[in-house]
């Protein structure tokens, strides 16, 4: 479908919501058109159309997407870190401020909802790209499935690290196998190729390689264990043993109480953390107001008042280590996580 046909489609939706949910005209330009559709300020290495398989649906990039509407924090730091943040023209899902060195550019990037968005707000925003963290925006009763999205000939891109075997996690599939840090990465390289940036992707990658092996270098703790506490008091969601949070607890060679759960966030009892009694606490410190203990003040409140909690040894001495939620899940604040698990590891004197 022609980008033209596409903007008559949509075009309805558009003049209703664009103006009330996120300012016209809210993009920066972009970069002149090439002969070959390219975008000036593109290396003209990708060779378009580009197809992608991803997680189960081909995708097809025309040429280097000028809108961009990323649907999670994660997705759009990623396009941030490859200089494209004149080509996103809204953004949704937060759970923590914006990565300091990326905080000018986020600027001028519309926030169309701190949750998730609306399908009217999205398609309001004119986008031929949207890319999400999570299969659940692109489930029943998120914000539009897949197949909706390309019949306006908007592209949907999903992470990597939401997919196994064709299908996403958070979208309703189920783990089987640890969440590989590869597949962040494998999202990183698709990104810059869609955008025609490789070079950038090549970059950022390793960047980040390169502090991951340095935070993981000066630690390599064999006997602790952790649980991972992202949200909620009344029902904690922590770490299952397959996805992100786990990944980081083995990486620097530390073992998740939870390990056995397929789920990525199970909800459970205190009575189960409490028995499975973790050395240390690593808690999701989540600058939002979605469930109660999302922030990291009030998490250590609750531990410290509960009388079943209350007499865990972690909580006792304190043993806690605390993590943005964007570090909990899989994103390029994966490293930073990394290396705040080393520091608190050697800050509890639990480094060897």
């Amino acid at each position: 479908m022609s980008t033209s046909t596409r903007r008559l489609r949509v075009a309805a939706v558009a003049l209703a919501s664009a103006c009330a949910l996120t300012a016209c005209g809210a993009s920066e330009p972009v970069g002149p058109a090439t002969p070959d559709g390219g975008v000036g300020e593109g290396e003209g290495v990708t060779e378009y159309p580009l197809v992608i398989d991803n997680c189960g649906t081909e995708l097809t990039i025309d040429a280097p997407p000028q809108r961009v509407v990323s649907l999670d924090q994660g997705s759009t730091e990623i396009l941030l870190s490859l200089g494209l943040g004149d080509r996103v023209v809204g953004t949704a899902s937060w759970t923590d401020p914006v990565l300091p060195d990326l905080a000018q550019a986020n600027e001028s990037v519309p926030r169309l909802a701190d949750n998730a968005p609306g399908y009217e707000a999205v398609l309001g925003t004119d986008p031929d790209l949207v890319t999400a963290s999570f299969g659940r925006h692109y489930a029943t009763g998120g914000v539009a499935e897949r197949a909706r999205f390309a019949e306006t000939g908007i592209e949907p891109y999903l992470s990597p690290t939401d997919c196994e075997d064709g299908q996403s996690i958070n979208g309703g599939g189920t783990r089987t196998r640890l969440l590989e840090i590869d597949s962040l990465y494998q999202e990183i390289r698709e990104l810059a190729q869609a955008f025609d940036v490789p070079s950038r992707g090549d970059e950022l990658i390793a960047e980040l390689q390169e502090r991951a092996a340095a935070a993981t270098a000066r630690i390599d703790q064999r006997d602790v264990t952790m649980a991972f506490w992202f949200a909620d008091t009344k029902s904690p969601y922590v770490a299952g043993g397959f996805g992100s949070a786990s990944l980081l607890a083995t990486t620097v060679g530390a073992s998740n109480v939870f390990a056995d759960l397929d789920e990525d966030w199970p909800a459970v009892g205190w009575e189960t953390v409490v028995e499975r009694d973790p050395d240390v606490l690593v808690l999701g410190d989540l600058l939002r107001d979605r469930f109660p203990g999302d922030r990291l003040e009030d998490k250590k409140a609750f531990l410290a008042a509960d009388p079943l909690t209350s007499t865990m040894e972690a909580v006792r001495g304190e043993r806690y280590i605390a993590l943005h939620g964007a570090e909990m899940n899989p994103s390029i604040r994966f490293v930073d996580g990394l290396e705040k698990l080393a520091d608190g590891l050697e800050q509890l004197g639990t480094a060897s």
